[in-house]
């Protein structure tokens, strides 16, 4: 039986075009004579009243008359779109609920990409020798004494001109102008550049990883304990998919945050990688997405949307950090990064790495099931020890009022700074505090938009929603009573933190990592000082916990180690392990031996017995055991519907119209409706229905199918899907 993109190799006048908007599927459009396309061409075609991207899908499913269709307006001369990347769009469109070209516009997210490669213009010597010849012009001609063209910008820094002293050269018949193809965005990387000297165990990890067939689907859970080499194994894995002949795509949580990644990349490989993030500039994502599609560009990091690139030879996905939250996507179509890809793999035939020091639990049971392989890594490298780690019971051993710092966590840090090595005291909380009241008659800043608290930003002089990002400058006086100087901060952020790190500690060299604090660049500038040991003491917020390697780091302190038990959701258990873990990791990843200090009122909670005691397996079984039982997932599955509106009532009143259309179903539970957690956000009402059922259930299908035949939203009503939901805000 033909495929659709065989049928369409004898020209057809009338195809399907997929645009890049939200419609729910194809429109039929007339292909014009001497014009050429097929099934994945990209085209530009007429809607409305103007021109829009959009991708030929195949034959036209209904029968038009040509007088009733507009033609093609254009289309690219760059390659076709990939089977498995269309196959791809209408699969996450089916899972999601979201329109095709709602999915199809994360493709063509690089519209510069598809005008063909503007020539670089560069000059060269002809030989002839100019009858005026001025000392500027000496030099230009002394810098193309090898004979090569020389761009011009290269040439007037080379040569320290004017671009005038070139163009009088050209017409002078000295120098000739050329028009070069223009640099590829990054060179090929060497496969067998500096291979990495694997210890024993890595070296076992990378055979299970290369036991995968290289030309056939699977996937394998590296999982590796923090500072066990688990990215010199996926490195390996990485160049051997480079040597058959394939693309690869490694995915990290935080891309613009980490250039270590990239220099670690380079020194392996020899060349950097092509990078795809929300730093790029245009021109940049232009060349990467181009260079992608004609297969110049072998390896791309990236971050989540990196995923829906048009590969064309892809044959191995990595996702580092795999458990992270920051692979789901909460905007626009809701989509996990970590089960796309696999997805993605499927209709490649490629090979999927998921590493991971805490896999997410859903990882970890499909490797106990055997779907994935299960590939360890158990000891760190070099021999260098796993950290110590300590409970604190605040009952007992808390500190003083108004202060955080508990004293015997205090006297670790002192201990640290004394033997010339860092510490690090993270709190996951931003600003300098959660809550601001007056003290004379109660009042609490709220945000206007958002049913969300203020949090103070001392460090700026404001009061941020970290919802809507609505601030305002901190007050003098009480907005409410008019009393001066009453505002109290309630409870610590990591600016408060800071403060209190700047009276115990007035000598240690100190920075405070947070996303608050300055640009990715500069960021990225105050990592690379940490590493380089600049700065003794670190304060930082989650961003310090994603795999960043500070070799003199010996004591790390946790200052609330209870705050992400204190939410309603269910995976809260999961993501506190996580985190803790990862950041209890960054101690003690040299040669020195490392300590972990977690402040904790709940000293016997499940996590911090698993924390202390070492035994992540026992919380693993845990953990499992309680999903299972509540038939949550991996063992069950959730669709969450958030309705919202500019009132709260006409939310709430067409939620419970919308759930008494729902369809009757054995398996499916619904719940609600009911406010969100985050009742309200940029001035919308929010509320939450929840469905859940079995894992063999086709929820998505049940959802779509429930949507189909209830009211539609009207005036400022919207719906949204969130299918696996991993946040209940």
């Amino acid at each position: 039986m033909r495929t659709e993109r065989a049928e369409m190799q004898t020209r057809m006048d009338i195809v399907a075009v997929m645009v890049g908007v939200a419609v729910e599927g194809p429109y039929s459009y007339r292909v014009p004579e001497h014009m050429q396309v097929e099934r994945g061409s990209i085209v530009a075609v007429p809607l409305g009243p103007r021109l829009i991207l959009g991708v030929v899908w195949g034959a036209p499913k209904d029968n038009f008359a040509h007088n009733r269709l507009r033609d093609i307006a254009q289309v690219y001369d760059v390659p076709p779109l990939s089977e498995e990347l269309l196959k791809l769009v209408e699969w996450v469109a089916r899972y999601t609920i979201t329109a095709p070209g709602q999915v199809l516009r994360g493709v063509l997210r690089s519209p510069e990409a598809l005008d063909a490669p503007k020539p670089v213009i560069a000059y060269r010597r002809t030989g002839l020798e100019p009858e005026k010849l001025t000392p500027a012009r000496l030099r230009v001609l002394d810098a193309l004494m090898d004979d090569m063209a020389w761009p011009k910008a290269a040439l007037v820094g080379a040569s320290g001109v004017s671009t005038s002293v070139i163009d009088g050269l050209e017409r002078a018949g000295a120098v000739e102008k050329l028009e070069m193809p223009p640099q590829p965005v990054v060179l090929p990387p060497d496969a067998d550049a500096a291979p990495s000297k694997l210890n024993p165990e890595q070296q076992s990890a990378l055979d299970d990883i290369l036991a995968l067939d290289p030309n056939q689907f699977g996937v394998a859970l590296l999982d590796g304990v923090t500072g066990g080499g688990k990215t010199e194994v996926f490195f390996e894995a990485v160049a051997d998919t480079l040597r058959a002949g394939r693309q690869a795509l490694i995915l990290l949580p935080e891309i613009a945050l980490t250039n270590t990644f990239i220099d670690r990349f380079t020194r392996r490989f020899g060349t950097r990688p092509a990078e795809w993030h929300s730093d790029m500039t245009p021109v940049q994502r232009a060349k990467v997405w181009r260079g992608v599609l004609d297969g110049t560009v072998r390896a791309v990091v990236g971050a989540r949307s990196a995923l829906f690139l048009p590969f064309r030879e892809l044959g191995l996905l990595v996702l580092d950090e795999e458990h992270d939250g920051a692979y789901k996507q909460s905007e626009g179509f809701t989509y996990h990064a970590r089960d796309m890809a696999v997805v993605r793999a499927q209709f490649s035939q490629a090979r999927v790495v998921l590493s991971s020091a805490t896999p997410s639990v859903e990882s970890r049971n499909n490797a106990n099931q055997g779907r994935y392989a299960h590939v360890r890594l158990e000891s760190r490298f070099a021999e260098a020890a796993m950290p110590d780690i300590t409970a604190i019971d605040m009952r007992i051993d808390g500190p003083e009022k108004g202060s955080w710092i508990a004293p015997s966590l205090a006297r670790e840090v002192f201990a640290a700074l004394d033997r010339g090595e860092q510490a690090l005291l993270f709190l996951n909380r931003r600003g300098y505090a959660p809550l601001t009241l007056c003290n004379a008659c109660g009042h609490q800043y709220k945000c206007p938009d958002c049913s969300s608290w203020m949090v103070e930003h001392r460090f700026r002089g404001v009061l941020m929603c970290h919802h809507c990002g609505h601030e305002r400058r901190t007050p003098k006086s009480c907005s409410e009573c008019g009393q001066v100087d009453s505002l109290v901060a309630v409870g610590p952020g990591i600016e408060r933190v800071a403060e209190e790190a700047a009276a115990r500690f007035p000598d240690a060299r100190r920075v405070l990592l947070s996303t608050d604090m300055g640009s990715h660049a500069q960021l990225r500038e105050r990592f690379g000082e940490v590493e380089r040991g600049e700065y003794d003491l670190i304060i930082g917020t989650q961003l310090v916990s994603k795999g960043h390697h500070f070799e003199k780091l010996s004591v790390v302190g946790v200052l609330d180690a209870d705050l992400g038990l204190a939410h309603g959701d269910p995976r809260a258990a999961e993501k506190t392990f996580q985190i803790l873990t990862q950041v209890a990791g960054r101690a003690g990843r040299a040669s020195r031996h490392g300590k972990a200090f977690l402040q904790t009122y709940h000293p016997d909670h499940p996590v911090m017995k698993a924390m202390v005691s070492g035994d992540r397996e026992a919380f693993y079984a845990q953990e499992i055991l309680a999903r299972e039982a509540g038939g949550m997932p991996p063992f069950g599955r959730l669709a969450a519907l958030i309705i919202s509106a500019n009132d709260h009532d006409n939310a709430t009143n067409f939620a419970r119209t919308l759930l008494s259309a729902a369809p009757m179903a054995d398996g499916v539970r619904l719940f609600g409706p009911a406010d969100a957690p985050v009742a309200m956000i940029r001035g919308r009402h929010r509320v939450r229905l929840l469905a859940q059922s079995g894992k063999d259930f086709d929820l998505s299908g049940y959802v779509r199918f429930w949507l189909s035949s209830a009211e539609k939203p009207k005036g400022d009503l919207k719906i949204q899907v969130d299918i696996d939901p991993m946040s209940f805000m």
